[in-house]
């Protein structure tokens, strides 16, 4: 038999056997471990023990986060409103509340990841050690996710829009279907999905028609003929108008000329409705019935042409 202790000195004693049917094998099984071991440059039983670890922590940040998701949904609101803090903590700032304190949760799970693993725990105590030109760095590259966090918490503190309020954006009206810290979602009326930027809802025109009072002044321009009688075409407008049932008929209706073009009289009819919703609809009715009695009433409205003029040598 061949010495095998003799032979590799390194291999301990108690892996030589007496019997050499399992010499072999466990030799073997000696050297993969030691193998690996080198390669990976640590214990093995200590990388499997960290793997576990971090698996365990994951999962738990996952479902940890997802819980108080649900809890805090469903529990926020019982809250504020038993300490009477329910107007001033409105859907908007029940959700953003709810989603800081999520995202606190992952970012603890992180950090536990992270002090998990020797070479990340080294490299984050050197990242501290220069965490300002670090922050510097970081501030640079992820400077419009932090502006779009920034604007979503300022959007929900001084609440300029709200979860559920009626806006016009950039010729889009809807209503904010959700208000999140890095965009805000608005729904159109054709059930459009718009997902703005906070940044860009902070630092852009908005028009909110739920603040204050709901009720709206909705515009239609006409244009009628040079030839055409202004004061029957206005008795016109406003007689239609009045006919409308969403038209608020104790407020004011106005029909104003509004500029003589190049081939028409432009009326702009203003009238009141209840709200920004009915605008539209009202407006398109209103346009329809008025075009039908200028048709029966013989009120022309033109379309854009010319009239060319023919001049003569006097020889």
């Amino acid at each position: 038999m061949v010495d095998v202790a003799s032979k590799n000195p390194s291999i301990p004693a108690e892996l030589i056997g007496e019997s050499s049917k399992t010499e072999p094998a466990s030799v073997v099984e000696y050297f993969s471990v030691e193998y690996l071991e080198r390669a990976l440059g640590s214990n093995l039983w200590e990388i499997l023990t960290t793997g576990i670890s971090i698996l365990i922590i994951l999962i738990a940040t996952i479902i940890i986060a997802r819980m108080a998701d649900r809890l805090l949904k469903k529990h926020i609101p019982h809250i504020f409103e038993a300490s009477k803090m329910d107007k001033e903590f409105d859907q908007t700032s029940h959700a953003l509340t709810r989603r800081l304190i999520v995202a606190a949760i992952y970012i603890i799970g992180i950090l536990m990841i992270v002090l998990q693993i020797p070479a990340l725990n080294r490299v984050a105590v050197a990242m501290l050690a220069g965490a300002g030109v670090a922050g510097i760095a970081i501030g640079f590259a992820a400077q419009d996710s932090l502006s779009n966090i920034i604007s979503g918490i300022l959007l929900a503190v001084f609440k300029p829009i709200r979860i559920g309020d009626y806006v016009d954006f950039k010729g889009e009206y809807g209503h904010i279907e959700d208000l999140t810290l890095r965009h805000t979602i608005i729904c159109t009326w054709d059930l459009r999905r718009i997902i703005v930027p906070n940044s860009q809802i902070s630092g852009d025109y908005i028009v909110n028609w739920s603040i204050g009072s709901p009720e709206a002044i909705w515009p239609v321009d006409f244009g009628i003929a040079y030839t055409s009688d202004i004061d029957k075409a206005r008795n016109i407008i406003i007689e239609e108008t009045k006919r409308h049932p969403q038209v608020m008929k104790d407020e004011e209706i106005n029909v104003r000329l509004t500029e003589l073009g190049d081939f028409a009289v432009n009326l702009r009819l203003t009238f009141h409705v209840a709200s920004r919703g009915d605008a539209f609809d009202t407006g398109c009715d209103i346009r329809e019935a008025v075009k039908k009695r200028f048709d029966e009433e013989g009120i022309e409205i033109p379309y854009p042409y010319q009239n060319i003029v023919l001049q003569r040598d006097a020889a």
